[in-house]
């Protein structure tokens, strides 16, 4: 996962679940058999990909072990690595024509393997029920689209969230944020904050909050056909820079050469350390930094003005089916069974994400711990005080992201106004997506 900077974590922050760890590995699925629930007697057999961690991993075998009891003719095989060597994996299969049947799917690669035709669109099983979404947000649905068809499913969703030490803000006399509170409000929890030698949060994501702010001014970061910037105006690039380096300047978060020696995990996050005020990353990290932090901790929205603009629900991570499977409709029976039984869903307790039905939500609230309930009821939150997410990033939005990371620190190292720098990233962004240009 990337490496840039937010208002908090790491690359495992950006996408919920994208564990390191979990070797490259192949292994057939359970082989118990119940009677079958309505399904066919005709054999059949299907390939599932994904990637995560060992604990991923034995879960998601369990999920398959029980289908396959239910659905005592279908054979599940299983191919699972570490989130990097996935998609190493995943390649050449492409390139071949030999794709699993159902492969979890990331929304920086949707419109890479979607635009490439390689994906079947979804939309057709919903309408006809073989995939239910009746339980399902139109705003969660939204995020599995690329160029008008449904590429992927989403197995869980978050929202960006501070993750906050609110009882340090009022051991330094700093007022506790409302759900409605401002950059300006940041700035002002800041100044008490490093007057008591305390920092906001280790550092901002570039590519994550500069996106999100150009949301809450009306912009966005992509042009809709993805062959450019989404704005022509340099005002918001500036506006959001000259903050960002004042606060930097001030000392509100890391300086660069400390955070390079970070591990990003959340064992070295500040705000667990006890040295700033919050982590602010995806809403499911909630859980992995109280755990580490042992202490009690709230999950706040991030600032604005018009949040509700800039905040969408992000898919942590789907599911697609491929258009080389020659069991399209069996492939996605068991995807709909992972969305929405009950029964599987106890086995995996939203490690993916919040769960997208809310079924499936009610069933499962009292099974879960505290922290693990707050995050529920934060996203819920969050579906009623958002805005529909933007089409999957472009071809070539790695590329830019670099850029903007880059210029980004040279702004702070203060090698490039921001002026210039936000000059040199239209020209140098745009000339990149301009090779979308059919």
């Amino acid at each position: 996962m990337k490496k840039a900077i937010g208002l908090i974590l790491s690359a495992a922050l950006v996408f919920t679940g994208c564990s390191s760890g979990g070797g490259a590995s192949t292994a057939p699925a359970g082989d118990k058999t119940n009677a079958a629930a309505g399904s066919s007697s005709e054999p059949v057999k299907l390939r599932i990909a994904w990637w995560g961690g060992q604990a991923r991993h034995d879960y998601t075998l369990k999920v398959i072990e029980l289908y396959q009891q239910k659905n005592p003719n279908v054979k599940i095989e299983a191919e699972y690595a570490a989130f990097d060597d996935y998609w190493k994996k995943l390649a050449p299969q492409a390139a071949a024509n030999d794709l699993p049947d159902i492969i979890q799917m990331d929304m920086s690669y949707l419109a890479q393997y979607g635009g490439r035709g390689q994906l079947e669109d979804l939309r057709p099983y919903t309408e006809k029920g073989t995939l239910d979404v009746k339980d399902v947000a139109a705003n969660v649905l939204s995020g599995g689209e690329y160029n008008g068809k449904m590429y992927q499913i989403s197995l869980g969703t978050n929202a960006l969230g501070a993750t906050a030490d609110t009882e340090l803000l009022k051991k330094v006399g700093a007022d506790v944020p409302s759900t409605s509170w401002t950059w300006d409000d940041m700035a002002k929890i800041g100044e008490k904050l490093k007057a008591n030698g305390k920092l906001i949060s280790d550092y901002m994501r570039y590519d994550v909050f500069f996106p999100y702010y150009l949301r809450t001014v009306g912009q966005k970061m992509y042009a809709a056909d993805g062959t450019q910037l989404g704005y022509t105006d340099d005002k918001a690039f500036i506006d959001y820079y000259k903050r960002y380096q004042s606060w930097y300047d001030n000392g509100y978060f890391l300086s660069l050469d400390k955070l390079g020696q970070k591990k990003f995990i959340p064992e070295d996050d500040e705000m667990v350390m006890g040295n700033a005020f919050a982590s602010i990353a995806w809403s499911n990290q909630y859980v992995a930094m109280s755990a580490a932090a042992k202490r009690p901790l709230d999950l706040l929205p991030i600032p604005g003005p018009d949040a509700n603009k800039g905040l969408f629900l992000k898919p942590s991570m789907g599911f697609s089916v491929t258009k080389n499977s020659k069991q399209k409709e069996e492939a996605v029976k068991f995807i709909n069974f992972f969305v929405n039984d009950i029964d599987a869903n106890k086995i995996i307790k939203g490690e993916r994400g919040v769960p997208i039905s809310s079924k499936v939500k009610e069933a499962l609230k009292p099974l879960l711990s505290p922290a693990e309930v707050k995050v529920f009821d934060y996203v819920a939150w969050a579906e009623k005080n958002s805005s529909p997410m933007d089409p999957p990033n472009p071809v070539g939005s790695v590329e830019v992201e670099k850029l903007l990371k880059d210029l980004s620190e040279q702004i702070l190292y203060k090698k490039i106004s921001v002026e210039d720098a936000a000059a040199k990233f239209r020209k140098e962004a745009n000339a990149i997506l301009a090779k979308n240009k059919k």
